[in-house]
């Protein structure tokens, strides 16, 4: 067995002889100076607590770093069902802080306002609804540590507060429940905890951690019990942020004002920005000439948690892009010029990396090697989507897990794309149809929407995924056939005038020229003419010219038959 001398081994360990020998002290090694011999075992144990040592040390430095950076404020944002309370809540928040400022200051609309307490200061985000809130997490920003979800005592959940949960999950964000409307005398916080348990959300009440806190926007019932459970979690999640670091952050809002320009509302999330300061947000970059507060109130800087408004940006960037802080205008334009040109090349590939389809969702999941499917739910009746639901629950495999990150009633919405669209997931539909903008939307974003009429044919392309066998199958569908009965030699090319003898002719289908039984050439049709207009189609018992591409050398009786490839369901 080879043996290290103990001078050659703090060599190797980058430390001193009287180092190491210390540490053989601790360990009972006995040796007679530092000229003696180590066996390969022992000199391998002294490698292993040097290695965890010395790993344990740099945590410990990481640790005493990271506690040195000062503690900053908790980002919260306020979500739920319409009429539930959200901006009744947010107007109690607002008012109670402009009490306490002396009176004649102007309340701007910065996208945030703080409220201070006794136990600490909390930021909440005044931006609407929750598809902001999660177009704004797309971009790659976790703009809120904290949600509220606002549900009324007297209704209890709704769609919308479904919604809203789902989106909260997807961004990250640590959640509380507000059970709203306390004051009225049809609240019952036991329907809200009965509501959340069906959801699989267990309340603290009933021994679970979800936190549902009985509040009243109106009267302020509960709200200082909300704001210390909101400070409660962001001491647990210790969050901290260096003034000292480069400026970064994340866009709220931006509008264009008549005499002052781009005005662009931020939130400044690390370092600290300062009036003449230059930032970069996405494609767009300013020099910061002037910033308010929510007071309406000049600032010179603002650090980790601050919300201001500011003057600087030629053109108005994208709610929900993050900024940073760059040394000068040269390095502005620099990357802005870049990510345009990044953007460009990104939209001419766009169309060939498109996920259109179950089939590309399960491909992508394979070469990325993801073990979830998220599945957004949507039916016509909540009957339909518990029976789905229940059969979904036994199909997840040990690898891949059917995760559902929302089940509604209703057709698919725009909210549900964008939740899709965040978490690479897809939208399945039973019985219910989206709209045309909905489509739309699905298909510029690449995220899978079908539907379906039979609920098992929904449950076996699930099963499927699961299994990881679907493939697209394709089939060829024939689609009508015109018989040559004329031949014209143009100079712009030779065309074939035609009878359609059967179904359609189509501009886009692909043509096989059959003579007398056998394929003479398949291809793509250059030219369909109906008199002289150029069409998309010609029926059954309807003349037309056709022109092929490549293909000139047309027979009277040769028959043009018209398909097109149709993905089927693999068996």
């Amino acid at each position: 067995m080879a043996k290290i001398r103990i001078y050659q081994l703090a060599k190797e360990l980058e430390m001193s002889n009287e180092e190491l020998l210390k540490i053989l002290d601790d360990m009972g090694v006995a040796y007679k100076s530092h000229a003696s011999t180590l066996e390969e075992d022992t000199a391998q144990a002294v490698k292993e607590l040097i290695g965890e040592q010395r790993v344990a040390e740099a945590a410990r430095r990481a640790e005493e770093a990271r506690k040195a950076i000062p503690p900053r404020p908790p980002v919260v944002v306020i979500m739920g069902h319409v009429d539930h309370g959200k901006t009744s809540l947010l107007d109690y928040l607002r008012k109670s802080r402009i009490a306490e400022k002396e009176a004649g200051g102007i309340t701007q609309h910065v996208g945030a306002f703080e409220v201070k307490t006794e136990g600490g200061t909390v930021v909440f985000i005044d931006t609407p609804g929750h598809e902001a809130f999660t177009t704004i997490r797309q971009r790659g920003a976790k703009v809120a540590d904290i949600a509220v979800i606002v549900i009324a005592a007297t209704e209890g959940v709704m769609p919308q507060t479904k919604e809203a949960i789902a989106h909260a999950k997807a961004s990250g964000a640590k959640i509380i429940y507000a059970a709203n409307k306390m004051d009225l005398p049809g609240a019952d916080i036991n329907r809200v905890y009965q509501d959340l348990m069906q959801m699989g959300i267990v309340p603290v009440a009933y021994g679970g951690d979800a936190e549902v806190l009985p509040i009243s926007a109106k009267t302020g019932q509960g709200i200082p019990e909300l704001l210390e459970t909101i400070l409660l979690i962001a001491e647990l999640e210790d969050l901290r942020a260096d003034p000292k670091a480069e400026a970064q952050g994340v866009i709220l809002e931006s509008r264009m004002d008549k005499q002052a320009g781009a005005l662009v509302s931020l939130l400044v999330q690390q370092g600290t920005l300062r009036v003449g300061d230059y930032v970069v947000a996405g494609e767009h970059w300013g020099k910061i000439r002037a910033m308010s507060d929510a007071d309406g109130k000049r600032r010179s800087e603002a650090g980790p948690g601050s919300a201001v408004q500011v003057l600087g940006f030629s053109e108005l960037p994208v709610a929900g892009e993050t900024f940073f802080w760059v040394p000068d205008q040269v390095a502005a334009k620099e990357i802005t010029e870049e990510r345009i040109e990044e953007r460009r090349a990104r939209e001419s590939q766009a169309e060939a990396g498109r996920t259109r389809n179950l089939a590309d969702l399960m491909r992508r999941m394979r070469e990325s090697e993801q073990k979830e499917i998220n599945l957004i739910l949507r039916a016509d009746t909540q009957g339909s989507l518990e029976a789905i639901q229940n059969i979904l629950s036994k199909e997840s495999g040990d690898e891949v897990k059917v995760n559902v990150l929302l089940a509604a009633v209703g057709a698919p919405s725009e909210s549900d794309v964008l939740l899709a669209s965040t978490a690479h997931g897809a939208i399945l539909s039973f019985n219910v149809n989206p709209s045309g903008s909905v489509r739309k939307m699905a298909e510029q974003k690449g995220v899978p929407l079908q539907s379906f009429r039979v609920i098992y044919e929904l449950i076996d392309e699930i099963r499927r995924m699961v299994k990881g066998q679907r493939e697209p199958v394709f089939k060829e569908e024939v689609l009508g056939t015109a018989e040559v009965r004329a031949i014209f030699k143009l100079s712009r090319g030779t065309v074939a005038g035609c009878m359609v003898t059967t179904g359609r002719i189509t501009r886009n289908a692909d043509i096989r020229v059959l003579r007398k039984g056998k394929e003479v050439w398949r291809g793509k049709i250059e030219s369909l003419r109906r008199l002289k207009d150029d069409v998309r189609e010609v029926s059954q018992g309807f003349e037309c010219g056709v022109m092929l591409e490549g293909f000139a050398d047309f027979q009277e009786g040769d028959i043009l038959e018209a398909s097109q490839r149709v993905e089927v369901t693999a068996g």
